[in-house]
């Protein structure tokens, strides 16, 4: 029986419940006829539109990208260890927007874009960074010293961002609040920003989704079978920072939705890219609008930071995922 249309149709129907349960509850309770009719209640509808709609979209477009750059890296290193956190690549990401934030930087005809895109930059340059660095350590590349690379930079990175921290004045409390990682009071703007990104970094992922099925066999039998290795791989690497980066550009670091919602999409439904890649941006945009709801109703009124959640979750995922290969290459 094919399950693919099965997995198309669920993991929709959750994320659909999951953006309607997100839009209505919390510190207010919002009457779910006020989506289709907002003349019932003016009040409950300006909250709905103007605070909990951005902020549920918005947390569902960086839990999709967060996903799918995670769901890419896996399939190009051929390991599920490998996410944006892990490898270092969030870090890179957040120094170039903290940079951003700290210097006041606006590039004159970027304006509204200079965050996302100096944070892509960032993404993009760790990645090379790591890659190089571990070839030059073990020319096999073998994936543990791919991800003690990506620790070792995201420790260096992390120094950055704390002497950067350590000398700031008045804008300590956005850049700390931001590096938290939270889609709280971002509103529509933000979602504008970093959509043209998403969309764009998506779409290149997408383009190779057959090469990365190709490329999970090896680089040697891919390039047998046409694949232009090396382009591919640049071009893959692009597309997972690009999505990175315009989901820390606004959402600041958060971690694990890149490791636990592709491992948990190929142990569901397998490991074709040509469905992991959608289905992993479906399910990590359900992911973290619930771990938004959660972060916001758990010890409402205050608020606790989103990645705090996804850490609860995925800090144990990773260590089972982790045990299990440990046991798979011992056995």
């Amino acid at each position: 029986m094919n399950k693919t249309p099965l997995a198309y149709v669920a993991s929709v129907f959750v994320l659909v419940a999951a953006v309607l349960v997100g839009v209505t509850v919390g510190s207010v309770r919002i009457p779910l006829q006020v989506l289709w009719n907002p003349d019932l209640d003016e009040a409950s509808a300006n909250i709905l539109w103007n605070i909990r709609m951005p902020r549920v979209v918005l947390a569902g477009l960086v839990g999709a990208s967060l996903a799918m750059a995670g769901a890419a890296f896996q399939g190009l290193l051929k390991n599920p260890l490998a996410d944006p956190y892990t490898l270092g690549v969030s870090s890179g990401a957040s120094v170039g927007a903290v940079m951003t934030l700290f210097f006041g930087i606006s590039i004159p005809f970027l304006g509204l874009f200079t965050l996302p895109i100096l944070s892509m930059v960032g993404a993009f340059l760790t990645m090379l960074l790591v890659m190089g660095f571990a070839k030059l350590i073990d020319r096999s590349m073998k994936m543990e010293t791919i991800i003690l690379t990506g620790i070792i930079f995201s420790s260096f990175l992390g120094s950055l961002i704390s002497l950067m921290i350590a000398l700031t004045g008045e804008e300590l409390r956005q850049i700390i609040g931001w590096l938290l990682g939270s889609v709280s009071m971002r509103g529509w703007p933000y979602v504008t920003m970093a959509l043209p990104f998403m969309i764009f970094g998506s779409v290149v992922l997408w383009l190779n989704r057959r090469e990365l099925n190709a490329l999970v066999y090896g680089e040697e039998r891919a390039q047998h079978l046409g694949v232009d290795v090396k382009r591919r791989k640049m071009l893959i690497l692009t597309g997972g920072s690009i999505l990175t980066g315009a989901a820390v550009s606004v959402s600041g670091t958060i971690g694990f939705v890149g490791l636990v919602v592709p491992h948990m999409t190929r142990m569901l439904w397998g490991a074709d890219h040509r469905h992991v890649l959608p289905l992993s941006f479906i399910n990590g945009a359900t992911l973290l609008i619930i771990c938004d709801l959660v972060s916001r109703t758990v010890i409402s009124p205050s608020e606790l930071p989103i990645g705090v959640i996804t850490a609860f979750i995925g800090a144990p995922v990773f260590a089972f995922i982790f045990w299990k290969q440990r046991r798979k290459v011992s056995a």
